[in-house]
C-alpha cells in the first residue's frame, strides 16, 4: 500500500531547567500538534479510528541518545508512531538554580516534525 502525507506539523521545545532532552523533545512534540484539528483523516481520508494514522516524528535535539523514545511518543494520543531522533536543536548558557536541581547552566532546545500518513490502495 502506498502512503501519502496528510500533514506535516512543527514544534519547538525546550527545557530550561533539569537539562533533559526528553523533556525538550517532548514538548517539541506537544507544540507541534499543540493547535490542530485532523478533521481530514474522517470526511478526506475516510478512516473509522485514529489509530489508523500513521505518524512520523522526527525530532532534532542536543544530546539524543539520552532521549528516551517511548515518552516522547506517548505525547501522541493515537496512530501508529515511530521516532527518529538526530543530533540537533541548541544549547543555550541559561543560569543553574540548585532548587530546581540543574545539573549546569544549560538550556536545551529542541524542534520536531510530526508528520501524519495514511494509507492509500
Amino acid at each position: 500500500m502506498a502512503r501519502k502525507r496528510l500533514i506535516i506539523e512543527m514544534g519547538m521545545g525546550i527545557d530550561q531547567h533539569g537539562q533533559e532532552p526528553t523533556v525538550a523533545a517532548s514538548r517539541a512534540v506537544r507544540n507541534a500538534i499543540a493547535h490542530n484539528a485532523l478533521p481530514g483523516v474522517w470526511e478526506v481520508a475516510g478512516l473509522s479510528h485514529p489509530n489508523e494514522m500513521i505518524i512520523e516524528v522526527q525530532v532534532a535535539v542536543p544530546y539524543p541518545e539520552q532521549v528516551r523514545e517511548e515518552e516522547v511518543l506517548a505525547v501522541l494520543p493515537f496512530g501508529r508512531k515511530t521516532l527518529i531522533v538526530e543530533s540537533g536543536g541548541m544549547v543555550v548558557q541559561g543560569r543553574a538554580i540548585p532548587e530546581l536541581n540543574d545539573k549546569n547552566d544549560e538550556m536545551l532546545i529542541a524542534i520536531a516534525a510530526v508528520t501524519v500518513l495514511i494509507e492509500n490502495d
